[in-house]
C-alpha cells in the first residue's frame, strides 16, 4: 500500500520489503511526547497567525492531548504500514478530529518535524544525563569526605610511584565528571535553535511566526538557515561524542573497580548486590557490574562512529540514510543512563581495605620522590643530582630489604654524608601525603576541604522540588 498522506503521486503499491526497509515505527516511536508537543505549538502559531482557524486550532490541539493520553495509557495502535511516529500522529488525529487534521502539517515538512523532535529528545536526555552524572559526583564526594586520609598508593605505569589517598582519588573522577557535565552542556547550548518552520529545505511562503514556536518549545531562538536546520545532525554527534567521553570515564572507574576488588589488590570490597558468582567455582565473587560498565563504553563509542559514518557523504539537505541517526543515539543514551546509574550504586557500595591500602602504599619505596625533595630542599642539591642519591640509597633500602624510612642513618650517609637524621620527618607514607599541601595536592586536610566544597556546590546544583 501507499500511505494517503504522501500517496498521490504514486500509483502502485510499494513492495514488502521496501515497506520493511523503509519502517521507523519501532524505534522512533519514543519521539512521541516531543512530536506531540512540537505539533501542538505548530497548530498554537498557525492559528495566531489567521493560517487556520481558531476553531481548527482547537480540534488539533484537543485531539493531539488525547493521543498524548493513548500513548501514555498504552491504548495507541502503532502502525508500521504507516512509517514513523509523525505519520502514525497525524492519521490517529485524523480519526479523533477529521477534517481539521489536514491543517496541521500547513506550512511544515516530515523534515523539519523530525529534526525538532530530535533536538527536543536529545535536550531532554542531556538533562537527564547531568542530573545522573551530579548523582554520581555525590556518590565519590561523599565517599571522598569519608576517607579524605585514607592512604593507598598512587599509580604510574600501574606501579607504585607516590602515597596518595582514597578520597584523593575519588575527586579525581569528580573533576573527569565534572568536564563531561560541560560537554553536554555545551552540546545544549548549541542544539538549541529551533529548526520548526524550515520546511522541507527552503522555508513556506506561509507567513509563520517562527520566534513564537521556538520560544514555546524551550530555545533560544529558530534556527538561522533552512537547509542547515533540516540537514543539521551536529547536536547529535557532540551529544554522542561527550556521551563516548564520559563512557571512557566510566570504564577507567570501572577497570580501576575491576583492579582493586581483585584477590591480588583486596583494596576494595563490593557487597552482593554488585557482584555475582561462578557456575563452577564457589569461592568466586565476580564484579560483573564494574565488567559490563567498561564494556559498554564499546557501544557507546560505536554509535558515535556510526553516525560519523553516515552523516560523512550526505550532500544538503535531507536524504533518508539520516533516519539511521536515532537507533544508534537511542541505544547510546539509554546504556550511558545505565552505566551511570550502576556506578553511582557501585561506589556508594564499595568501601575500602584501609590497613591493605596503606600497606601496599608503604611498599615499592613510594617515599623515595619526597627523599630527593628534601634533599633539594635541605642540602640545596640539584634536583637531579638528588634523583641520583636517592636512587641509590633506594638500592641499599633494596639490598637490605627495609623500607627507607627503617634505613639506618649511616646506611644514607654512606651515600652522602651531609644527610642528617631530620631527613626521616619526611620519611613514611603518613608525612608523605601530609606533605603534599601544594593546590590540588593529596594532603588529607586539602582533600577533606575539597571534597566538603565539591558536597556543598552539588547540593546546591540538585533540581528542587
Amino acid at each position: 500500500m501507499n500511505s494517503k498522506i504522501w500517496g498521490g503521486r504514486f500509483s502502485q503499491s510499494r513492495d514488502a520489503l521496501m515497506d520493511a526497509i523503509n519502517a521507523s515505527i519501532d524505534f522512533d516511536k519514543r519521539l512521541y511526547a516531543q512530536d506531540i508537543r512540537a505539533s501542538i505549538a505548530h497548530a498554537e502559531m498557525l492559528g495566531a497567525q489567521g493560517i487556520i482557524s481558531k476553531d481548527d486550532t482547537t480540534a488539533i490541539t484537543g485531539g493531539l492531548d488525547a493521543i498524548l493520553r493513548e500513548i501514555e495509557d498504552e491504548r495507541f495502535a502503532f502502525s508500521p504500514a504507516l512509517e514513523d511516529i509523525h505519520m502514525n500522529i497525524e492519521a490517529r488525529l485524523g480519526e479523533l478530529v477529521g477534517a481539521p487534521a489536514g491543517r496541521l502539517h500547513t506550512a511544515r515538512s516530515r523534515n523539519d518535524q523530525v529534526a525538532t523532535g530530535f533536538r527536543l529528545y536529545v535536550r531532554d536526555e542531556i538533562d537527564g544525563l547531568d542530573g545522573a552524572l551530579g548523582a554520581l559526583q555525590h556518590a565519590l564526594a561523599a565517599k571522598a569526605a569519608a576517607h579524605a586520609g585514607t592512604i593507598m598508593p598512587g599509580f604510574t605505569h600501574l606501579q607504585n610511584a607516590q602515597p596518595v589517598t582514597f578520597g584523593h582519588y575519588c575527586l579525581a573522577y569528580v573533576e573527569m565528571l565534572a568536564r563531561d557535565r560541560g560537554r553536554f552542556g555545551d552540546a545544549r547550548q548549541r542544539l538549541n535553535e529551533c529548526p520548526l518552520g524550515s520546511a522541507a529545505l527552503a522555508g513556506t511562503s506561509f507567513p509563520i511566526d517562527r520566534d513564537r514556536t521556538a520560544k514555546a518549545l524551550g530555545f533560544d531562538r529558530p534556527a538561522a538557515n533552512s537547509l542547515d536546520a533540516v540537514a543539521d545532525r551536529d547536536f547529535v554527534l557532540e551529544t554522542l561524542a561527550a556521551a563516548s567521553i564520559c563512557a571512557v570515564h566510566l570504564s577507567r572507574l570501572a577497570e580501576e573497580i575491576v583492579i582493586w576488588s581483585s584477590a591480588q589488590f583486596d583494596f576494595i570490597a563490593l557487597s552482593d548486590a554488585f557482584t555475582t558468582g561462578s557456575s563452577i567455582m564457589p569461592q568466586k565473587r565476580n564484579p560483573d557490574a564494574a565488567e559490563l560498565v567498561r564494556a559498554k563504553a564499546a557501544r557507546i563509542a560505536g554509535a558515535l562512529t556510526t553516525l560519523l559514518v553516515v552523516l560523512k557523504g550526505l550532500p544538503l539537505a535531507y536524504s533518508k540514510d539520516m533516519q539511521e541517526d536515532k537507533e544508534p543515539t537511542f541505544d547510546a543514551l539509554d546504556t550511558l543512563a545505565l552505566c551511570l546509574a550502576a556506578m553511582t550504586a557501585m561506589v556508594e557500595d564499595m568501601e575500602p581495605n584501609e590497613e591493605v591500602m596503606r600497606q601496599s602504599a608503604a611498599a615499592g619505596f613510594s617515599t623515595a620522590t619526597d627523599l630527593a625533595d628534601w634533599l633539594v630542599r635541605t642540602l640545596d642539591m640539584p634536583f637531579r643530582e638528588a634523583h641520583h642519591v636517592t636512587g641509590r640509597i633506594v638500592q641499599l633500602a633494596e639490598q637490605k630489604n627495609v623500607p627507607l624510612e627503617d634505613l639506618d642513618l649511616a646506611a644514607m650517609q654512606s651515600v652522602h654524608a651531609e644527610i642528617t637524621g631530620d631527613v626521616f620527618s619526611v620519611l613514611g607514607v603518613e608525612k608523605s601525603v601530609a606533605s603534599r599541601t601544594s593546590a590540588g595536592g593529596t594532603a588529607p586536610d586539602l582533600v577533606r576541604a575539597e571534597a566538603k566544597r565539591w558536597l556543598k556546590q552539588l547540593e546546591q546544583d540538585r533540581p528542587r522540588g
